[in-house]
């Protein structure tokens, strides 16, 4: 019979490592806020434009929020 033993060292994250791993994840989220509010014009100039103008650009209206993001999200 054998017997095998294994032995690993989890090393804790510092409070520093821990700090920046939160304001990292916080700046990520204000980014994806801040485009999506920037897009906001985009959206309302899109859906203020009659179905004849939508058309011509090829867009139907429940796909304006999809053409307005078409870069971000692969739908």
């Amino acid at each position: 019979m054998a017997i095998s033993t294994t032995e690993f060292h989890v090393e804790r994250p510092t409070i520093r490592a821990r700090f920046d791993r939160f304001f990292s994840a916080l700046a990520g989220a204000y980014t994806a806020y801040a485009n999506s509010r920037s897009r906001i014009g985009e959206i309302r100039a899109l859906e203020a434009k009659s179905d004849a103008e939508l058309k011509a650009m090829g867009i139907k209206r429940d796909q304006i929020a999809q053409y307005v993001f078409r870069d971000v999200f692969y739908v």
